[in-house]
């Protein structure tokens, strides 16, 4: 008789039935997969094997732990090579009636790119500010800032109010401005980030800040970042070209703007841009508007692409933010 491999005293008689040969691949398919070790036993008229469940071993955790997402792949800026003429490209074929509106109009200005923290600490200082008032206001910021061993968000939560409103910054900008600052600091904001989020978690993102709304996320995202396909649905500017534009009885509600300026995606700031300049020609130009969207003689609408850029970056239109 074979003695056990094992020091334990020989199981009491089982049916055949139990003792067996080791389970074929058909029949664990349909079972819970276990690990089992062979043990051989002495069983009277000869040796069989029982199999006996094995201690399963357990995952570690970077075993079971998701593979991460693909990479988030931005649109090009309208900044980037070639890719402001592909956007009017597009938009002369897609729509046959901003077709003749970019024929008339200068082409799109851009600002070179700037950190966003100075943009924005920018943009809230202008806000409801003349030129003539804010340019010089935001000269005095920097200087401040510069005391305080240069720009930055440090720099500009050391300020107090009292000494921002000695440079001519509202009690409720200085609140703004330091809210900024704040969330750079901590870290809820960085440069980092917000050029390289996608235009919905952008915007969801920079309205968490006191004092820029959806509107002054809009701007920033266009003229600061360059992103290609913004639609401020709420710029009455931009409704009052989109009614111009097809002729419309009434200006378009924002809940309209969705549809009605679908066909320019993926370039919606581009054709903002022209309802800018089309909204601000009709206002100069009268009349002569109406007949040159008509194809009948006009005047010649051009304005100056620095002076447009400047009055919608320091809040001139009217916004409800």
């Amino acid at each position: 008789m074979t003695e056990s491999i094992w020091p334990l005293p020989p199981p009491p008689p089982m049916p055949d039935s139990t003792l067996a040969s080791p389970p074929s691949s058909s029949s664990l398919s349909s079972a819970v997969s276990i690990a089992v070790d062979p043990i051989s036993i002495a069983a009277g008229a000869g040796d069989k094997t029982l199999y006996r469940p094995r201690k399963l071993r357990k995952l570690s955790p970077e075993s079971t732990r998701p593979p991460p997402p693909p990479p988030l792949l931005l649109p090009r800026p309208l900044s980037a090579e070639g890719e402001l003429e592909a956007a009017v490209r597009h938009l002369r074929v897609i729509d046959p009636h901003l077709s003749a509106v970019i024929d008339e109009l200068e082409p799109l200005g851009l600002h070179k790119f700037q950190p966003p923290f100075l943009t924005l600490a920018r943009s809230i200082i202008h806000q409801q500010l003349a030129p003539k008032a804010a340019v010089p206001t935001y000269e005095r910021f920097l200087k401040l800032c510069e005391t305080q061993s240069g720009f930055s968000p440090a720099a500009v939560l050391a300020l107090s109010a009292e000494q921002l409103r000695q440079i001519g910054v509202s009690a409720r900008k200085a609140g703004y401005l330091h809210d900024l600052a704040r969330k750079f600091h901590t870290g809820v904001l960085s440069d980092a980030a917000i050029v390289s989020h996608d235009d919905r978690s952008l915007l969801s993102l920079l309205t968490m800040v006191e004092g820029i709304g959806t509107w002054s996320a809009h701007m920033f995202m266009i003229f600061s970042l360059h992103r290609p396909d913004v639609l401020p649905i709420g710029d009455a500017a931009v409704r009052r070209g989109v009614q111009i534009l097809y002729g419309l009885a009434d200006t378009p509600r924002p809940s309209q703007m969705e549809q009605l300026c679908e066909r320019w995606k993926p370039y919606r700031s581009v054709g903002s841009w022209y309802m800018w300049r089309l909204s601000q020609a009709k206002a100069a130009a009268g009349p002569s508007v109406v007949g040159f969207i008509a194809g009948t003689p006009h005047q010649s609408l051009m304005m100056d692409t620095f002076q447009v850029v400047s009055l919608l970056l320091l809040g001139f239109f009217t916004v409800n933010d």
